[in-house]
């Protein structure tokens, strides 16, 4: 190698060495935050640091939430959420279809990806956000398991202005905890979660009672088929 291109390569090795070191230094950092959050509640998300409203929150422990709660989320928002690994690519499939077709956007994410976007990222954010999402869902996954993360899910999930979590939203709309919530009630709070600035689970209306209504019916068959074992 003659010096003038020796010179060259040493040039060129910062800017390849600069990120690479990012990389890798958001690798590790990503997977401390979900292993510290395997055992510690997190404290804060962005969503809430931005929510001009304030913060209203409870933590609760899955075991202390009634087990409808999260039937109604399974059956309001992920039916597979036992089965999948994360992703559910035939929701994906049929929502990207859809959008691609016009008329009101849907979403095909699971609940582990809507708790990993929750509680490292942001709302809105394009394909880098949903990148980033995607490896967050992929490490809570493997890290937390499903019980953690609907547990997560659950506590951190808006469901109301400047509410967040079922406990929050228990006592709100219901005047006690997410313990003692009825089958109704958590089918309630189950419709309010895609819009909680604007549904509301105490005499809803219109779309959102009709919505309520098919969450509590669904709520038995996620029992009888097992499609909250993962969860027991």
């Amino acid at each position: 190698m003659t010096a003038k291109s020796a010179s060259s390569s040493r040039r060129r090795s910062p800017w390849i060495a600069i990120p690479v070191k990012i990389i890798l230094g958001f690798i590790l950092l990503s997977v401390l935050m979900v292993s510290i959050y395997r055992f510690v509640p997190p404290p804060v998300t962005w969503t809430m640091l931005l929510d001009p409203n304030g913060i209203t929150k409870d933590w609760t422990s899955l075991d202390e939430i009634d087990p409808d709660m999260a039937r109604a989320a399974i059956a309001a928002e992920d039916g597979k959420f036992c089965s999948h690994h994360g992703f559910d690519v035939d929701a994906i499939a049929k929502a990207a279809i859809h959008n691609a077709s016009g008329g009101r956007i849907r979403g095909g994410s699971t609940i582990s990806q809507q708790t990993a976007k929750n509680v490292f990222l942001f709302q809105g954010g394009g394909f880098v956000r949903k990148g980033l999402e995607a490896w967050f869902t992929v490490l809570i996954e493997a890290i937390w398991g499903k019980r953690r993360i609907m547990e997560v899910y659950l506590n951190v999930a808006e469901t109301g202005i400047g509410t967040y979590g079922v406990q929050a939203g228990a006592i709100r709309y219901f005047h006690h905890g997410a313990g003692k919530l009825s089958r109704p009630e958590a089918a309630r709070i189950a419709a309010v979660l895609p819009l909680p600035k604007k549904r509301a689970a105490v005499a809803p209306g219109g779309f959102t009672r009709r919505y309520g209504n098919t969450i509590a019916a669904r709520i038995g068959a996620i029992q009888r088929d097992g499609l909250d074992s993962c969860l027991r």
